[in-house]
């Protein structure tokens, strides 16, 4: 097994440890999660942290639990999620809610039999889209049966989620028991030059005459959570170390932004015992490709030292003297003093970190060995929002592994189906082959985004719905959806210059085919429009209806509708007229006859006038009692 940063930690006892310390603890409302992966509850641990059941992670995976959970007196570090390829195909992520920023991660990898195949897993890990960690079987046995930590700081550039990724090797299942995130200071470990492209693997964080300690092993603080492993497991055994402590006295300059180192570091010391001039040496395992930030921690903690010039001493990494160090003259006595330094070019999978004396005997507090790993390019934003709204509508099935990043990292392929390119601003999606995958959900009009595809074969499934005017893409060559059930009209924006291969046979469209598309087979391309009855309007097809043009009315047939309606609206009007305007204000006979034919309903209704008009009449000679005239003649 290759672990990047080595960090094998044995289970410590529980102790409990200030909340205020932790920045873990903040919670979700500072983008701060404590992942029980496998969990089924959320819980509060011995040491005050908030931990969340199981979430955030993608599909076809299974939880678990370890052979022997009496061995691991946390929680957290019991239960797992495995990610078996079969049903969650060759990539599985967790999908963690940051927005962009500098985080500190830390996982707990544990296998202990769980799965009783007695066989460690092979897999991958990384963050950021960038690979960070390669676990290979056989691990070591103490990793197997205790789990191994490993952490790390990485950017996260993507919002609204930024992926924590598990690839499998062959048919191994990738396992995982816990994932702890928090946010840093975006200045921490030199993050003005390292924040906006690297990752900072930890390869060795050591603290010096000391026991490991650590937020979540021991009572002591560390703002970061990290955890400082005992120099015994790093140092040169061979030769001969004192450790020294500061006796209580008060250390200045600890615990300071950025970094927030803790006080406890600087609390104890290794010197050298013996002949005066031997050496202290730490031989840190490493990766020959990476370059390595080395950060080296000093405190003046022995009272004896009371000037500068009585203890001085040369720094040599991978054997080269890169500096001379005088502790007192730079910040006194019983303060902390730090120093970095970026090694390069290594030709040894050992980076050696030498003190050698110059004056007394060297002095060291601690040391971190963190591998700087470039950040790969990424997918192109727009296309990975895209893609993602591709996997929902066309209902990608979780072994196909449609997590994470859908072109890195480059170490590994592609999503299935998908093939990318380098772009100028990214990787971009050139193909998508996703033909007899059983696919039944439809093809969304985010499809548009993908600028750069040059081929999308969805042939051989059951696909529904409309054509979305997307998928008329300028840069398409090739375009197959056949054998699938889509309906309705196809876009007029199907048809580029470039298309050379349009397949839209055995569906279910209808209308008339745009002649762009038509064309492709005029000028030497391949089109195959066949099993569509619906279509019309070009050669080998039906002639469209008169009045239908493109999958709808042509001009000719709007202007007929119009003048329908507005024929409809005339007779309407001319009937409301007839009833309600033309009729006088003595007719009150507002019922239809029965029969219109009847000489007797005729008779009747002439009666009722003939008594309304009497009564008129009546009325206005009594208003006049000089008389009046009808049809010119006095009364």
């Amino acid at each position: 097994m290759r672990l990047l940063p080595l960090l094998l930690l044995l289970l410590a006892g529980a102790a409990a440890a200030r909340a205020s310390d932790d920045p873990f603890l903040s919670g979700a409302a500072n983008h701060s999660y404590n992942i029980d992966c496998g969990g089924t509850a959320d819980f509060t641990s011995v040491f005050g942290r908030r931990w969340l059941a199981d979430q955030f992670f993608s599909a076809g995976g299974a939880a678990g639990m370890v052979a022997e959970p009496h061995r691991f007196p946390q929680p957290q570090e019991r239960t797992l999620r495995f990610f078996p390829p079969s049903s969650a195909g060759k990539s599985s992520c967790y999908s963690l809610p940051l927005p962009p920023g500098r985080y500190y991660l830390r996982l707990f990898s544990v296998y202990d039999n769980y799965d009783s195949k007695l066989r460690t897993p092979s897999f991958d890990v990384s963050a950021a889209a960038t690979l960070v960690l390669s676990f290979r079987s056989p691990w070591p046995e103490p990793a197997a049966r205790y789990g191994a930590y490993s952490d790390l700081i990485f950017p996260s550039a993507t919002a609204p989620a930024s992926d924590v990724c598990f690839y499998s090797l062959s048919t191994d299942a990738p396992v995982v028991a816990s994932i702890e995130v928090a946010p840093v200071h975006p200045l921490a470990y030199d993050g003005a030059t390292t924040g906006a492209d690297l990752i900072l693997v930890n390869y060795g964080r050591v603290t010096c005459g000391n026991s490991l300690f650590g937020p979540g092993f021991t009572r002591d603080a560390d703002a970061f959570s990290r955890v400082w492993q005992a120099d015994v497991d790093f140092r040169n055994n061979d030769l001969s170390y004192d450790a020294i402590t500061a006796g209580g006295r008060k250390i200045f300059g600890s615990n300071q932004p950025p970094n927030y180192f803790p006080t406890k570091l600087y609390e104890s010391a290794v010197t050298t015992s013996g002949d005066a001039t031997n050496e202290i040496e730490f031989p840190m395992p490493v990766d020959t490709r990476l370059s390595y930030m080395v950060w080296l921690h000093f405190a003046e903690i022995d009272a004896g030292i009371g000037s500068a010039g009585q203890r001085v001493f040369d720094v040599v990494l991978a054997g080269e003297n890169v500096t001379r160090i005088d502790i007192f003259k730079q910040v006194g006595g019983f303060t902390a003093f730090k120093w970095t330094y970026i090694v390069k070019n290594l030709t040894s999978s050992t980076l050696s970190v030498k003190l050698v004396p110059v004056v007394g005997r060297p002095i060291l507090c601690g040391l971190e060995n963190y591998a700087m790993v470039p950040l790969e390019m990424r997918t192109v934003p727009s296309q990975v929002a895209a893609m993602k709204a591709l996997k929902e509508s066309l209902k990608i099935p979780a072994r196909m592994g449609w997590n994470g990043d859908p072109c890195a990292p480059r170490e590994w392929d592609a999503w299935e189906g998908v093939t990318c390119h380098r772009g100028d601003k990214g990787l971009v999606i050139t193909q998508l082959d996703l033909a007899s995958q059983g696919l039944k959900g439809y093809i969304t009009d985010e499809i548009s985004h993908l600028k750069d595809l040059v081929s999308l074969n969805l042939s051989y499934n059951s696909l529904t719905g409309s054509l979305p005017p997307g998928l008329g893409q300028p840069s398409l060559v090739s375009l197959d959806i056949s054998s699938n059930e889509f309906t309705g009209s196809i876009p007029g924006t199907i048809g580029s210059s470039k298309l050379q291969t349009a397949l839209l046979n055995n569906n279910q469209l209808d209308g008339q085919v745009p002649e762009r598309l038509y064309s492709i087979g005029v000028h030497g391309g391949v089109i195959d429009l066949s099993g569509n009855k619906g279509l019309c309007g070009v050669p080998t097809l039906p002639a469209c209806a008169l009045f239908w043009e493109k999958g709808g009315l042509n001009k000719i047939g709007k202007i007929a509708l119009g003048a329908s309606f507005g024929f409809l609206l005339l007779v309407i009007l001319i009937v409301v007229y007839i009833l309600c305007i033309r009729r006088g204000p003595y007719d009150y006979d507002f019922d239809f006859p029965q029969d219109l034919t009847s000489i007797s309903a005729i008779s009747a209704k002439r009666n009722r006038y003939q008594r309304a008009k009497s009564v008129m009449l009546a009325e206005m000679e009594a208003h006049n009692p000089d008389g009046f005239y009808t049809n010119g003649s006095p009364h």
